[in-house]
């Protein structure tokens, strides 16, 4: 009765400072100049340059969308904004650089929550937005071939009529652009059906940090010719070189997408109905996303969605939103029902209620509930965000040492942190471990670190799941890596950028 019922159910900001200086790494580098200017001049058109610096004279009000994070957390002085259009331009643009000793920071979209994409100091700011076109895609085997300035969503769109999807899909997919993710190796909320971007990209383009042209484009899916170059720029955060160009390998769109939201009386339940979701669900499940009760309430509060009814969270401790991703809707529909049913009749339930979408209007409400969490807790004050991996039992033990923590220190009232709150993908082991608070104070954040890192690695886990490393957690690297580790990461860097003018400050310490 009740599994029939599911199946009918509708569905001022303030500035930061920099909380480790990474001023060492700009050591010896050079401030853009007006000489610079008349170079850039050269190669890029005026509507492609934005500058403070005469002759130009552009508004700063036009670059504070560069120089800031969309968080306000960090906050560069950069007086030059560079747009070029095309591979070659990058290519003239960094070398310059590169022979004066000028920073440059690549930014995409500027949606990263680490600072990593934010001038440290006065580096030119190397935007990738105008280039922004899809170079080639091949509908039998589904490689896609395009400029890294290309929007997600838009990449999305692109494939839609081709029947095929990215393999990677973020809240910020409306902003982020394909190059940011492959250089922050974003995870997203599906990896756990489609995987790393380690995994889907196939090749790469980028310029070196003397201007050099690395063409490893590929639309190869094995090549098996030594050394996997590509590799290192994954995740490298632009530290290494420019991702210009980016080759992957797009997924045949699901034919049929269906989603539950479950509301657990308990964590414990957590990991034993992630088992039997996927024996029931086996080749079909998507993703398996939590979320603690403080951070769903904040959602319902700051107007992201409702899934449920008041009287029907009342008990639950958590929730978990199961998406399905199949070939057959009545195939998929069948063992969703199957699964909520056996879940209900249960001698012991894992679950509470639920609600499972029957339109693809319910699909995408529930699914904007899990991805508004972040404007959610950004909404009811400034977020300390912590993205890290520990084992999937530890994710409600984090949530509750830190909120000890700050008790201790007499920190947790309405005046200093107002929540500490936990979601996040447990098909992959990442916790977003959020600390809300009413400003950014320097007591909170000694509360917090290393804290939260010493607490990450006593559990062998990693400081940064999916965000990178920026220039938040740069002091923190030695928490995930060991000395050696950290050295040959060092010999990397002085190898492939030996001026250190590419994102200065940023991943090492």
């Amino acid at each position: 009765m009740l599994s029939r019922q599911l199946a009918r159910r509708v569905i001022v900001r303030a500035p930061r400072r920099w909380a480790h200086s990474p001023a060492a790494a700009l050591k010896g580098l050079n401030p853009v100049t007006e000489d610079d200017l008349a170079i850039f001049a050269k190669i890029l058109p005026p509507s492609a340059i934005l500058s403070t610096l005469s002759p130009s004279a552009t508004d700063p009000a036009e670059l504070e969308q560069f120089n800031n994070d969309w968080m306000n957390k960090y906050h560069g002085r950069s007086t030059t904004v560079l747009k070029p259009r095309t591979t070659q331009e990058v290519s003239e643009i960094v070398k310059w650089c590169n022979q004066r000793r000028i920073g440059i920071v690549p930014q995409g979209g500027n949606t990263g929550l680490v600072g990593g994409s934010v001038p440290v100091r006065d580096e030119v700011v190397l935007s990738l937005a105008n280039m922004s076109k899809v170079r080639a895609f091949d509908d039998v085997s589904g490689i896609l071939i395009a400029d890294a300035g290309c929007v997600l969503q838009s990449l999305s769109d692109y494939l839609a009529p081709h029947n095929h999807i990215v393999p990677l899909d973020l809240g910020a997919k409306g902003s982020c652009q394909i190059g940011g993710n492959v250089s922050t190796n974003a995870g997203g909320l599906r990896l756990l059906r489609y995987g790393s971007l380690h995994g889907s990209v196939l090749g790469l383009e980028v310029v070196l940090p003397d201007g050099t042209i690395l063409d490893q484009l590929t639309s190869l899916r094995k090549d098996n010719t030594g050394y996997d170059l590509k590799q290192l720029f994954i995740g490298a955060e632009g530290t290494l070189g420019v991702v210009t160009g980016v080759s992957i390998l797009a997924a045949p769109a699901p034919q049929a997408s269906n989603n539950i939201m479950l509301a657990l009386p308990k964590f414990e339940n957590v990991l034993p109905l992630y088992k039997e979701t996927k024996r029931q669900l086996s080749e079909i499940l998507s993703a398996f996303e939590y979320m603690d009760r403080t951070v769903y309430d904040l959602a319902v509060k700051h107007g992201q969605g409702r899934a449920l009814d008041p009287s029907e969270v009342e008990g639950a401790e958590c929730f978990v939103l199961v998406e399905t991703s199949g070939g057959k809707r009545e195939h998929d529909e069948e063992k969703l029902t199957s699964l909520l049913e056996s879940l209900m009749e249960s001698d012991r339930p894992l679950i509470n209620t639920g609600v499972l979408a029957t339109s693809p209007a319910q699909f995408s409400a529930l699914w904007a509930i899990r991805e508004g969490l972040t404007e959610a807790v950004s909404k009811e004050g400034k977020a300390y965000k912590y993205d890290i991996s520990v084992p999937l039992h530890k994710f409600q033990e984090v949530v509750d040492r830190t909120k000890e923590q700050l008790r201790q220190k007499g920190l947790l009232h309405e005046d200093a942190v107002r929540h500490v709150v936990g979601y996040g993908h447990v098909g992959d082991g990442n916790l977003h471990l959020n600390v809300v608070a009413a400003a950014y104070t320097p007591e909170i954040e000694a509360a917090l670190e290393p804290f939260v890192y010493e607490l990450v690695a006593s559990y062998k886990g990693s400081i940064s799941a999916e965000h990178g490393i920026g220039v938040m957690k740069t002091h923190a690297l030695q928490y995930s890596k060991n000395p050696t580790s950290i050295e040959w990461m060092k010999r990397i860097k002085a190898l492939f950028d030996p001026n250190g003018i590419m994102n200065p400050g940023k991943v090492l310490p």
